[in-house]
C-alpha cells in the first residue's frame, strides 16, 4: 500500500512540474506575443498616421480609432492604452532589442520604464529588470530608491555604461561598476540609534532576503564572520558572498564610523587570501565592499579605491527625503565625472 502511495506521489510530482513548465511556457509566448503586437501597432501609428498629419489632426484620428478598437477588442487598445504604444515603439526603435527584452519582461515591466526620460538610465533599469529577473513591484521599488544613480556604473560615461550594459546583455558578463552602488539603503534593518557592529552583521543575517535585493538578486550568501589563520593570527571576514554573474567571491566589511586609511590593507589582505585558498578554477578574482557609516571621499580618492578591487560604500539605516538623496546622488555623479574628465585631459598633456 505504502509503495502504491508513493508511486502515485512520484507521478503526480511528474505530471504537475510538466504541467507548470507548460503554463509558464504558454504564458511567455502570449507575452512576448502581446508586446511585439503592441510595438507594432505603436510603429505602424507613427509612421502611418502622426508622421504624415499635423500634430492634432493625428491626434484626433487615433482617439477615433481607439473608440472603434475599444468596442470590438476591450479597454485595452482605448485612447491611454494607444498613446501608450505610439511611446512605447518611439523609446524602443529597436526591433531586435525589444524582442529580446520581451523574453523576461512583461507589458507591466515596460509601462513602467516609459516614464523615465533618460536614454542610458531606462536602458539600464531594463536590461538590469531582464537579468535579475526583477517583479514589476521590485522594478518600481528600485527607481524609487534610485538605484541608478547609486550605481558606480551612473559615474562613468555614456560609452562605459552602453558597452558595460551590452556585455551583461549578450554575455551575461556583469562589471563590478554594475555591482557596486553608493549608498545603500539599510533602511530595512530597523536598527535603534545605537548600534554595534555586531549588531549591524546580526541585522543583516536577520534581514537577508532584503540584504540581497538591495545589493543585487544575484547573490549567494557563503559565510559570516570567515576565519583563516595565517602566522598564527586569526582572521575574520565579516560577510562572505559569490555573486553568480560576477562569477567571483565578494568580501563585505562592516565598519561603524568613517573610512579609515588601514581598512584597505586590512581587506587586500582577505582578497589575497581568498584568491589564493578560496577561488575556485574559472572564477575571476574576488572583491569587496567596505561598508562604512561616512565615507572620507578625499582619502577614498587618494588611495585609488575606486579603480581596484576594493571599493567603499555608504550605508542608510534611514531613508532620507528623496530630494536629499537626489541631490547627493546627483553631486556624486557630477564629482565623478569631473574628476574622469581631468584625468583624461592629464593624459593628453603627457
Amino acid at each position: 500500500m505504502n509503495k502504491r502511495l508513493q508511486s502515485i506521489d512520484k507521478y503526480y510530482t511528474d505530471i504537475s512540474t510538466a504541467i507548470n513548465k507548460c503554463k509558464y511556457s504558454v504564458q511567455r509566448t502570449v507575452n512576448d506575443a502581446m508586446v511585439m503586437l503592441y510595438w507594432r501597432i505603436g510603429k505602424y501609428l507613427v509612421c502611418n498616421v502622426l508622421d504624415n498629419s499635423k500634430a492634432e489632426y493625428g491626434r484626433k484620428v487615433v482617439e477615433e480609432l481607439a473608440q472603434k478598437l475599444t468596442l470590438n477588442y476591450g479597454k485595452g487598445f482605448n485612447k491611454t492604452s494607444l498613446f501608450r504604444m505610439i511611446e512605447f515603439y518611439r523609446e524602443f526603435p529597436d526591433n531586435q532589442i525589444v524582442a529580446t527584452l520581451s523574453q523576461q519582461l512583461t507589458w507591466s515591466h515596460f509601462v513602467v520604464l516609459l516614464p523615465i526620460e533618460d536614454e542610458t538610465k531606462r536602458n539600464f533599469y531594463a536590461v538590469m529588470c531582464s537579468n535579475e529577473n526583477w517583479s514589476v513591484r521590485t522594478l518600481r521599488e528600485r527607481r524609487k530608491s534610485m538605484l541608478f544613480e547609486r550605481t558606480a556604473i551612473s559615474k562613468k560615461s555614456e560609452e562605459t555604461i552602453k558597452n558595460d550594459l551590452a556585455t551583461l546583455q549578450s554575455e551575461n558578463k556583469m562589471s563590478p561598476d554594475l555591482f557596486y552602488r553608493d549608498p545603500y539603503i539599510l533602511d530595512f534593518l530597523g536598527l535603534k540609534n545605537t548600534y554595534s557592529e555586531k549588531d549591524l552583521e546580526n541585522a543583516i543575517l536577520a534581514e537577508l532576503e532584503n540584504f540581497i535585493l538591495e545589493m543585487g538578486s544575484d547573490f549567494a550568501f557563503i559565510a559570516r564572520q570567515k576565519h583563516f589563520i595565517l602566522d598564527g593570527k586569526d582572521y575574520y571576514i565579516d560577510l562572505l558572498f559569490y555573486h553568480r554573474t560576477l562569477h567571483r567571491l565578494v568580501a563585505i566589511e562592516l565598519k561603524l564610523g568613517e573610512f579609515e586609511p588601514e581598512y584597505k590593507g586590512q581587506v587586500e589582505l582577505y582578497l589575497r587570501w581568498l584568491s589564493k585558498y578560496e577561488k575556485a578554477e574559472g572564477e575571476e578574482e574576488p572583491v569587496a565592499l567596505i561598508l562604512c557609516a561616512e565615507k572620507s571621499q578625499q582619502t577614498i580618492e587618494l588611495l585609488e579605491l575606486d579603480k581596484g578591487n576594493i571599493r567603499v560604500g555608504q550605508y542608510l539605516t534611514k531613508m532620507p527625503p528623496k530630494e536629499i538623496l537626489e541631490q547627493k546622488l546627483l553631486q556624486a555623479i557630477e564629482h565623478a565625472k569631473e574628476s574622469q574628465n581631468l584625468n583624461i585631459v592629464d593624459d593628453s598633456n603627457r
